[in-house]
């Protein structure tokens, strides 16, 4: 997903920002594998993966954002609360989604997530729509049409595709809102003080949803543990924390359309771990996609 500026780019950084931005886009797309590999409650992951990330980022946010914590005017408070709610949201539709659908399936659709944004922006902000951004989302919304309907021209392996793909659409406007829902606090408050609380936040939801559905939070195997570290690592610390590093050291149109090799490093591992073959609609859906989302991004 998008995320925004860590601060000023500086010209002294030790590490390549575009190596940096590499390993992070790697890093992200072993979070579709990781999930599917887990065989816990789709509830159960995403708490997991979450309250990881908050356990490894809060002593940061505690040693270095003291200050920055105590902030937290009550209108942030109750915007960062709405965001932590919308990411919950997203975690839990998009890892169900994974077991409906295929993994290139439901990473492409997930990550349309921009489109939700514009779209977002221009109804809720009554920010301005320009014709590059509107056609992309127009051939961007042809291409989600063609991938949910491609298992009635070439069924696929998936156990319930449309299902699963309808998900992945909610989890990317979820993120969407989830965006838009945190971008004016994130004007005033520095991005780990900002993304320990939206994360609690998510994490307790995740909580309170997942104990209301019956999910038990223990009990698990060591290799299910693993996975839920592995989340929060790779994709969650390597991943979405270092593309925010990324984006103060680099354009962000190009973080952005970075991002679209999301899916393609998802499709390949799952193609490799799973034997998951993309049908060609899918594919042809998904390029038209991907597409739609380098227009509107870049």
């Amino acid at each position: 997903m998008n995320t925004p500026s860590l601060g000023a780019p500086t010209d002294d950084t030790p590490v390549s920002p575009l190596a940096a931005l590499g390993i992070a886009v790697l890093a992200i797309s072993t979070s579709a594998i990781l999930v599917r590999w887990s065989s816990a409650p789709s509830l159960i992951k995403a708490f997991y993966r979450v309250a990881f990330t908050v356990g490894l980022l809060a002593p940061v946010a505690l040693v270095r954002y003291r200050d920055a914590l105590s902030t937290f005017s009550g209108r942030d408070l109750v915007a960062a609360t709405g965001a932590g709610v919308a990411l919950a949201a997203h975690f839990a539709s998009w890892f169900e989604s994974l077991n409906h659908t295929t993994v290139a399936a439901s990473v492409t659709l997930v990550q349309s997530q921009p489109l939700f944004v514009a779209v977002g922006a221009w109804a809720l902000l009554d920010e301005r729509v320009g014709r590059r951004t509107a056609a992309g989302i127009a051939v961007a919304l042809i291409g989600m049409v063609l991938m949910s309907v491609s298992d009635l021209v070439a069924p696929s392996s998936a156990p319930r595709p449309l299902f699963g793909n309808a998900l992945a659409v909610v989890g990317a406007v979820t993120a969407a809102a989830y965006v838009l829902t945190g971008r004016s606090v994130r004007s005033r408050v520095s991005l780990v003080p900002y993304v320990v609380v939206v994360y609690s936040v998510c994490a307790a939801t995740l909580l309170v949803v997942a104990v209301g559905n019956g999910d038990p939070l223990t009990g698990y195997p060591p290799r299910e543990w693993v996975l839920f570290l592995a989340m929060a690592v790779g994709p969650g610390i390597f991943g979405h924390t270092v593309i925010n590093w990324a984006l103060a050291h680099l354009e962000s149109s190009v973080v952005s359309v970075s991002l679209l090799g999301e899916p393609l490093g998802s499709t390949i591992l799952a193609l490799f771990l799973f034997g998951e073959i993309p049908t060609l609609p899918l594919v042809v859906g998904g390029a038209i996609v991907l597409f739609g989302i380098y227009v509107t991004a870049s």
